[in-house]
């Protein structure tokens, strides 16, 4: 279903610092710089990121997914160099199959430049265009940048529950669920399973 939505790839686009962005769907080829992007997220960040990133298991579970029913990654570059990443998640049967979720990484040293905002611009048009209805996202509480970037585009808190998850040295920390509502394109609305 998503396959057909990447002819609208790469877009392009200017940071507030200038630069010249590019987006466009995760390629086999991106496997080392993936991992290598993760590599430079600060460690008190990278306790909250799944460990199927360090094994590869991450990369090849979304790679697998050609036809992009369950999984769809964008990647941001700039001058060639990873700087951001973006994911749409959906269910492709069930009583959520109209809510997706979405997942979003920055590099430190490209945040506040607008990266986020076109990414999650990007990932709001494509789930219209496929019929949800609706986006969650979720955070560790500590990422008042990212909340306060989520809200600005339409998020809002559905929960917050206050150390309800624990990092991956067992910290506990407060889990914020952040949703939104979406106005998906009426031909594309399903009508069940």
């Amino acid at each position: 279903m998503l396959e057909v939505l990447k002819d609208q790839f790469p877009i392009r686009f200017h940071l507030s610092n200038g630069a010249s962005c590019t987006i466009r769907p995760i390629m086999e080829a991106d496997e080392p710089g993936f991992r290598g992007f993760h590599e430079v997220i600060p460690e008190e960040e990278r306790l909250f990121i799944r460990s199927q990133i360090k094994d590869g298991s991450l990369f090849k579970e979304w790679i697998s997914d050609k036809e992009n029913i369950q999984h769809f990654a964008l990647l941001a570059f700039v001058d060639g160099r990873l700087v951001a990443m973006g994911s749409l998640h959906q269910r492709p049967g069930g009583w959520k199959r109209h809510i997706g979720r979405v997942y979003f990484l920055t590099h430190p040293e490209f945040r506040g430049l607008g990266i986020l905002d076109e990414l999650l611009g990007v990932l709001v048009k494509i789930s219209t265009q496929i019929g949800l209805t609706k986006l969650e996202t979720e955070l560790n509480g500590e990422r008042k940048a990212a909340i306060e970037s989520m809200a600005t585009i339409g998020f809002h808190e559905l929960v917050r529950l206050p150390h309800y998850i624990r990092d991956m040295q067992a910290v506990s920390h407060d889990y914020v669920l952040m949703g939104m509502n979406l106005f998906a394109e009426y031909e594309n609305l399903g009508a069940g399973d």
